[in-house]
């Protein structure tokens, strides 16, 4: 029996490493199922919550405690029901919580909060003739020392009204102690109390809030690693991101990291309204207080349009699109890979809120960008120039001037799907043998393992787009993908598809 097991092994393992010589990257694209659906609508209900691994993510914050990826996230639900659940005895509550291996497979653990904290509520209806506190907003995961820090924020829409809290716990998983506020806004203050992400200066040891919204824009006050609360009471901290037209150019979401390869603090931020032409934006900073500059050197709080665009509303071939895909965390695993999880709302009702964990890659110029495609852990391969020969779908992402009427920076309602002219839409280019393109484009490409893959198109040259091994969503399969930003600091996209 022992022998016919050892037999059976030896078979495995010579079966497997034939398939590993036998796939190689010109192989790609090969079919590939997907390892969940986008529309959850037959699970949506409150009674289903158990099945929410990837769906109703909004604003989530994600941390990886030894083998376990944590996210956290707003309470939005599609068709919430929430005052009746109750009486079914579905253990609702605030802050949605979730744990995953593998970035793929998520598990819905429940809700943090049991309700929402006193302070934070009568601050609110206090100051805001008892509008608002109706749902917790925002959270922001923290391991410092042995303690978990979640900090969130309870608001009154349409005003800046809102109030910044702590809570402590032993486990990340809870139960949570609330420490006190942070920081508070009312009517009469220029910024907005919602939206934490903090860092903490790798050189000085200083810790660094950032918060903000419509509302005068983001700001970054310093904390009190001790404590997690403002290092003086009260303070709300200094201006580090704005933009021009405070009445419909929304700014918001503000996430911060350092990169310690390139010694320098990223600061991501999400524009314009949530549920349609939501997109991330980029800066970079020596030093966690700033100044953040842009990709072409201006600072951020220059009142003007900021570049690079990192993610926008987008449609591949066979699939209805995507809207509002911003509000990020960005975090990285033990490997120092870093990934970037945001809610994105299923076209063209844009109502359905899935997650999407995508790759972040570097430029050779020190830029992040984002995967065209959602995280599956693909093996990768080496990839050789002749692999590249085909068929490529390609996006690139423009920055979109929408014309919609706004409130605080959001659409009104019924106008929650998207104009055609708002969503990027693909188009397909075959790269030759030849070097050269075919289709309505003329130019020639370029590939090599240093420079990467090389557009050169006729009245420009698109360099350094970073080729890699991912998944097709939109197709089922394993394919070669590249991501990169074109001269203008936007997004460009491409999958190979035949």
């Amino acid at each position: 029996m022992e022998s016919t097991l050892t037999y059976i092994k030896q078979a495995l393992i010579v079966l497997s490493l034939a398939f590993t010589i036998s796939c190689t990257a010109s192989d790609f694209p090969f079919k590939s199922s997907n390892p969940w659906k986008d529309d959850y609508r037959d699970i949506s209900g409150m009674e289903h919550y158990k099945n929410w691994g990837t769906y109703n993510v909004h604003d989530p914050s994600c941390l990886k405690i030894g083998d376990t990826y944590y996210m956290y996230s707003t309470d939005a639900i599609f068709r919430e029901r929430r005052r009746n659940e109750g009486e079914k005895n579905i253990p609702i509550g605030f802050i949605q919580v979730r744990t995953s291996k593998d970035l793929v497979h998520w598990n819905f653990a429940g809700w943090a909060f049991p309700e929402i904290p006193t302070e934070a509520k009568e601050w609110v209806l206090s100051h805001s003739q008892n509008k608002g506190a109706t749902n917790i907003w925002a959270p922001y995961i923290l391991h410092y020392k042995n303690k978990f820090r979640l900090y969130y924020c309870v608001s009154a829409f349409g005003l800046p009204t809102s109030y910044i809290g702590l809570a402590e716990s032993d486990s990340p998983l809870g139960p949570w102690i609330q420490k006190g506020h942070v920081v508070k806004t009312q009517q009469n203050d220029k910024m907005n109390a919602i939206d934490p992400t903090v860092v903490t200066d790798s050189v000085t040891g200083k810790t660094w809030m950032y918060y903000g919204s419509f509302f005068g824009g983001l700001y970054v006050v310093e904390l009190n690693p001790e404590n997690g609360l403002t290092r003086v009471p009260d303070d709300k901290g200094e201006s580090i991101a704005r933009r021009a037209n405070s009445k419909n150019d929304n700014i918001e979401a503000a996430e911060i990291i350092y990169n310690p390869a390139l010694k320098k603090y990223f600061l991501f931020m999400s524009y314009d309204p949530l549920m349609t032409t939501y997109n991330v934006r980029a800066g970079r900073a020596d030093k966690p207080e700033g100044p953040f500059t842009d990709y072409f050197g201006k600072d951020l709080r220059d009142t003007i349009n900021h570049f690079p665009i990192l993610t926008h509303p987008y449609k591949f071939d066979h699939h209805s699109g995507w809207a509002g895909t911003g509000h990020c965390s960005v975090f990285k695993n033990e490997k120092g890979d870093f990934f970037m999880a945001f809610q994105s709302r299923l076209s063209p009702e844009n109502q359905l809120m899935d997650l999407h964990v995508r790759e972040v890659k570097w430029t050779t110029d020190g830029w992040p960008v984002i995967s065209p495609e959602r995280f599956t852990a693909s093996k990768q391969k080496v990839i050789r120039k002749e692999d590249l020969v085909g068929n490529w779908e390609i996006i690139r992402i423009q920055d979109v001037k929408s014309q919609r009427k706004t409130e605080a920076g959001q659409i009104t309602a019924g106008q929650d799907q998207l104009y055609r002219s708002e969503a990027n839409v693909s188009r397909h280019i075959n790269l030759l043998k030849t070097g050269e393109f075919n289709q309505d484009l003329t130019g020639k490409w370029e590939f090599s393992d240093r420079e990467g893959l090389t557009l050169i198109l006729k009245n420009e040259v698109i360099k350094d787009l970073v080729v890699f091994v991912g998944h097709d969503w939109e197709n089922e399969t394993e394919t070669i993908l590249f991501t990169g930003l074109d001269p203008e600091g936007r997004s460009f996209w491409g999958k190979k598809v035949r």
